[in-house]
């Protein structure tokens, strides 16, 4: 994808040394761009715990990368063991997300499989590399069989612009590109289909307003700031088409956990007859579990997510508190969809009703 008119990637490798590798600093965008170097495997997973990188399938390449740096710092004659230390520090981090288990679970496989300490390296290497370029494929892939999606909704209304809402950020700042849920709207815009997205804030952290609004911007994507509370209303006046987020996990029946106020979407959605899709790779689908409200540990984040709101004043990042400073405060990082209430999961092997998830993987 585009920023400020040049192709990146959210995450990459240093040109001239082998032991570092840099991502965005995600709390400071739209406000800041920094780029961090990452150093070391603990220092990966202090980006993945202080949301530098957000995303499911960007904390699964970083844990990755995370790894990598690990088997360069291992003791001599004791990887295995310093490995399988720090994939318990970064399996920590996100108890949601299941793309950092994943990933995690991938690269353990790869490293234990080879014997000597500069096998080890080379494979756990080529192996985050190669989880890269796969998110990237997927991603790339979910949007050319989303794009299905909105060319029927474009057509049916012959022509007209197709209004899509999204929730959270699920675009290609959450990913390596492309993105899950933005990757259906990006490639209609190249297919010459008008889009039009309508961008929950996403409180709290407000990634939809942060995040979602500046990646679509940089893609020239047209799009609308609403309050997280405005989807209903929309969805009752016929202002919205289709309904598209990303997951941070799916169960095997199709049960969606995605950030909180996604639940909420798809109600609105489903009492107004409009499709709710998620969208999403193999990675965020965890085949062992069923019941995502019993078994899909919910996050509780620090309460200052909600007492406080970040930005710009005066061209300083400020921080300012919105309730009583003894407020008690419940924060959910997350919540569950039923399957009964989403239409379709989109992934990089096509489209399945939620209850035939598993038809695309046999």
């Amino acid at each position: 994808m585009l920023l400020y008119q040049q192709h990146q990637h959210t995450i990459w490798l240093h040109p001239q040394t082998a032991a570092s590798f840099f991502v965005f600093d995600q709390r400071l965008l739209p406000h800041e761009l920094k780029t961090v170097e990452i150093t070391s495997s603990a220092e990966a997973a202090s980006a993945i715990s202080n949301m530098t990188v957000r995303g499911a399938p960007l904390i699964g390449v970083t844990a990755a990368y995370g790894l990598y740096l690990a088997t360069l710092e291992a003791p001599q004659g004791g990887m295995d063991a310093y490995i399988a230390q720090q994939a318990a520090l970064l399996a920590a981090t996100r108890p949601t997300a299941v793309n950092l288990h994943w990933a995690i679970g991938e690269m353990c496989k790869a490293i234990t499989s080879a014997t000597t300490a500069a096998d080890k390296i080379a494979i756990a290497r080529a192996t985050a590399n190669q989880i890269k370029a796969d998110d990237i494929e997927m991603c790339r892939q979910i949007g050319v069989h989303g794009l299905s999606l909105l060319r029927d909704i474009h057509e049916r209304k012959q022509g007209a612009t197709v209004n899509i809402l999204t929730h959270c950020n699920a675009g290609w700042l959450a990913c390596v590109d492309w993105g899950t849920a933005t990757s259906p709207i990006y490639h209609a815009r190249q297919a010459g289909i008008p889009v039009h997205v309508w961008v929950d804030e996403t409180r709290p952290r407000n990634q939809g307003a942060n995040l979602t609004s500046f990646e679509l911007g940089q893609q020239g994507i047209d799009h609308t700031l609403i309050a997280d509370n405005t989807g209903g209303h929309l969805m009752q006046h016929g202002m919205v088409d289709i309904v598209i987020t990303g997951a941070d996990r799916v169960t095997a029946d199709g049960d969606v956990a995605n950030k909180i106020g996604t639940y909420l979407k798809a109600l609105a959605a489903y009492d107004n007859n409009i499709p709710f899709y998620a969208a999403l790779p193999h990675s965020t689908i965890d085949w062992s579990i069923r019941d995502g409200i019993k078994e899909i540990s919910i996050e509780q984040r620090h309460g200052d997510e909600v007492r406080y709101v970040t930005g710009l004043h005066n061209d300083a990042l400020t921080h300012v508190r919105i309730c009583p400073p003894d407020t008690p405060v419940a924060n959910y990082g997350f919540d569950v969809t039923p399957a009964r209430l989403v239409t379709g999961i989109i992934t990089e092997r096509g489209i399945a009703a939620p209850g035939n998830l598993k038809s695309l993987y046999v």
